[in-house]
């Protein structure tokens, strides 16, 4: 029997004469699943909506919790989560796709929180999602999402309920959002935030709320 090895990127495992596709298949198997990972990283450099709401809620858990390890504080490490993604988002197109996307996004939100820390314990001026350019508008468009279309359905008396699960900062972008209609840059105004921390801040806020709605009641 001859036995290669075989090492590739996505897969290292053992043939046999006998079993020639083996390996082929396993491999193809894996490239097919990790297309819609890179299809949505590709639409989101185009500036695609959809794609930032794929990355954002594929992508939350493992930046909240990892900050959430950090920090110890459940406020704190959702803001640095909304930062890290704020960041990301904007420098995108710096992403090269034969790294982990994942593993790109913990290091911008380690950086971040450094950063806050160097900001809070030596008060001096560092650089956070602050920097802002022409990028910042590619995130989150006014075309209307699934989740703004569930939100907008709902009897007011009772979307009022389901808001007051948000937490208050998320309870306040809605209410900024859907009652006063205000713009991204107003909200960003008011609130005295960067405009992409409003932005990602709402995807995730629209996000909680329609998992709210569409929750089994009680």
């Amino acid at each position: 029997m001859v036995k290669l090895r075989i090492n590739t990127p996505l897969v290292m495992m053992l043939v046999t004469a006998n079993n020639p596709q083996k390996i082929f298949l396993k491999h193809r198997s894996l490239k097919k699943e990790s297309l819609t990972l890179l299809d949505h990283i590709q639409k989101a450099k185009e500036g695609k909506q959809t794609s930032f709401n794929y990355l954002l809620d594929t992508f939350w858990n493992d930046v909240y919790n990892f900050q959430l390890q950090r920090v110890r504080n459940e406020y704190e490490a959702e803001d640095i989560s909304i930062q890290s993604f704020s960041r990301a988002f904007d420098k995108i197109h710096t992403f090269k796709e034969e790294y982990s996307f994942k593993t790109w996004l913990i290091q911008i939100s380690k950086n971040i929180h450094i950063d806050l820390l160097r900001k809070k314990n030596a008060s001096i001026q560092t650089k956070t999602t602050n920097e802002v350019g022409e990028a910042v508008y590619k995130i989150a468009d006014d075309t209307p999402t699934p989740e703004d279309k569930l939100i907008t359905e709902q009897n007011l008396a009772q979307l009022l309920l389901y808001i007051k699960q948000l937490k208050p900062h998320y309870q306040q972008v809605i209410n900024l959002r859907y009652f006063q209609e205000l713009s991204y840059k107003e909200i960003s105004s008011t609130l005295n935030e960067p405009i992409n921390n409003v932005k990602v801040k709402l995807l995730r806020a629209r996000k909680l709320l329609a998992e709210i709605i569409k929750s089994p009641k009680k």
